[in-house]
């Protein structure tokens, strides 16, 4: 019996495209979920599951605009974003910030480099 509706899987998304359901796409999807969720040392070896990964910005966005406290999310630890926010409380919007800037840089990548 399913639960939940069935999704239809979306393509990643590259270049400028910010994706809204990205946790399916992370490269962290089909592996323990506790495996993220580590104390010392073993951050950096749960950080290393997000290297290369489609949607490292959404993961990031959403940790950082819902102030997830526990775990590696988008390649940080809680301890790294909490140093972020702490740098960057005028930020309303992260996931706002970051599709922003990938269309900008999805736009210069399309036209050519930009000349100052």
């Amino acid at each position: 019996m399913t639960i939940a509706p069935a999704r239809t899987a979306r393509p990643v998304a590259f270049g400028a495209h910010w994706v809204e359901d990205w946790a399916p796409l992370g490269r962290c999807a089909k592996s323990d979920p506790d495996a993220l969720f580590v104390q010392g040392a073993a951050q950096q070896t749960a950080k290393a599951v997000c290297q290369g990964c489609p949607v490292i910005a959404e993961c990031l966005a959403d940790a950082l605009d819902n102030r997830t406290e526990f775990g590696v999310w988008g390649g940080m630890t809680e301890r790294e974003r909490r140093a972020l926010l702490k740098r960057r409380p005028n930020i309303l919007s992260w996931a706002s910030l970051f599709a922003q800037a990938r269309a900008a840089q999805g736009e210069q990548g399309e036209h050519g480099a930009v000349s100052a």
